[in-house]
Order: C-alpha cells, then structure tokens, then sequence
C-alpha cells in the first residue's frame, strides 16, 4: 500500500487538482456572479502550473528532458517558490480583499501583500543559487502569516454577522478552513528542508525524510482539493 501512494504520489494529486479545476469549470454558471468565480480561475492556474512543474520528472528518468541534468533548473524549486509559495499567497491576499467588507482588514492584506512580494523578491535576488536548490523559509512563513491573516480576517468577519446561522453553506467557509488547516500542517515543514536540500550533480539526500514530506504532502493536498471539489458542488454561491 505504501509504495501505491508513493509510486503515484504525483499522479494522485494532479488528479485531485484537475479534479478540483474540472468541478469548479463545470460549477462556473453558478458561481459567476460571486467571488467565488476568481478562486475557480485559482485552480485552473493551479492545475496547469503543477502539471508544469512535473517537468523535473523527464529529467530524472532520462527522458525528453534529460539535457537539463547538472543545470541550475533541473530542480523545480524555482518555479514551485514563483507559482505557489509566492503566486497563490498573493492570489489568497487579493481574494480576501474580495470576500471580506472591513476597509481595514482590506488594507492590511494590501500592505501585507506587498511587503511579502518585497521581502520575497529581495530573498531571490539576495540567494540566488538557493531559489533553485531549495525553498526559502523566510517566504514560506511569511506567506504562512498572510493566510493566517486572510482566514482570522474572515472568521472574525462571520462571527460578527448573521453569516454564521448558515456558514456551512457557504463556499468560502470551506476555502478558508481548508487552506488554514493545510498551511498549519504544511508550513513546519519548511525548517527541516535541509535534510532534503539538492545541490547540482549531489544525489546524497535524506531519503526517509523525502519519504515522511511525501506522505504529509500527498495527504495534505488530497484534503485540500477534495475539500474545494465538495464544497463547489455542496454550497450556494454568495453574491457580491
């Protein structure tokens, strides 16, 4: 059993992805006129950039893409840290300034979201070889601070409401909790990554380490769009 997960590990979640995606395509009428519809288009760009990202796996099978062995980008950790470590927190600061009411909760996501980009940018250019060995904890905690903003943002903002005699049927009740539950997990994570930091043409690795993030983050991401898939065909959309 153990080795169906981890030989399938990026099959299974390039499936829940596109399964997430597909459902919210099929579900998009419904949700068109809510803030839902711009977390729909989140999961197409999801679903297209990780199935991007998968190109590292030509290259360690010796396939098409074998001539980028020994490059700087034969890792994909470049483009993991641009499409989500950095893409999907600044996606999450924008869509909760489209959820939530308060101006104010509206411009602390704004400045939170453009001193993470700073920071993250700075990190970049700062460490540059690390952006293609490895992830950054610095973005990775920072990013973990915005979500935890955006999603205490809109609890606080339900329990002040009469939003909470129904929560349970609303999409975004299930995007927050999701993505907070799968950020508390995943984010710790990111310490311990220096026993799987890979350095070009270096294949000494903590194996059983790369094994236990496997499961995490198979796991955790199996909660996550299955999560979202439920919820965007269960909820009523929200109107804006």
């Amino acid at each position: 059993m153990k080795e169906i997960f981890l030989d399938n590990y990026s099959l299974l979640t390039h499936i829940v992805e596109s399964l997430a995606a597909g459902i919210g395509l099929l579900y998009y009428k419904k949700y068109k006129h809510s803030t839902a519809r711009y977390f729909i288009v989140f999961l197409v760009y999801v679903a297209i950039c990780d199935f991007l990202g998968a190109y590292s796996i030509l290259i360690d099978q010796n396939k098409g893409l074998s001539f980028l062995k020994g490059t700087l980008i034969e890792k994909n950790y470049w483009w993991y840290t641009l499409f989500w470590k950095i893409g999907a927190i600044l996606f999450f600061a924008y869509y909760y300034r489209k959820v939530i009411k308060s101006k104010k909760f509206k411009t602390v996501l704004k400045f939170s979201a453009y001193g993470f980009l700073t920071v993250s940018l700075c990190q970049i250019i700062l460490k540059w070889e690390s952006f293609f060995t490895g992830y950054f904890p610095i973005i990775s905690v920072l990013g973990a601070i915005i979500v935890l903003l955006c999603t205490c943002f809109y609890f606080i903002e339900i329990l002040n409401t009469d939003k909470i005699l129904s929560f349970y049927k609303s999409v975004n009740f299930y995007i927050t909790s999701s993505i907070f539950i799968w950020w508390l997990i995943l984010t710790p994570l990111v310490f311990f990554d220096i026993y799987g930091a890979y350095e070009v043409n270096s294949p000494f690795r903590d194996n059983e380490y790369l094994v236990l993030r496997r499961y995490i983050y198979l796991f955790a991401n199996l909660f996550l769009y299955l999560t979202f898939t439920f919820a965007l065909i269960w909820c009523r959309p929200e109107k804006n």
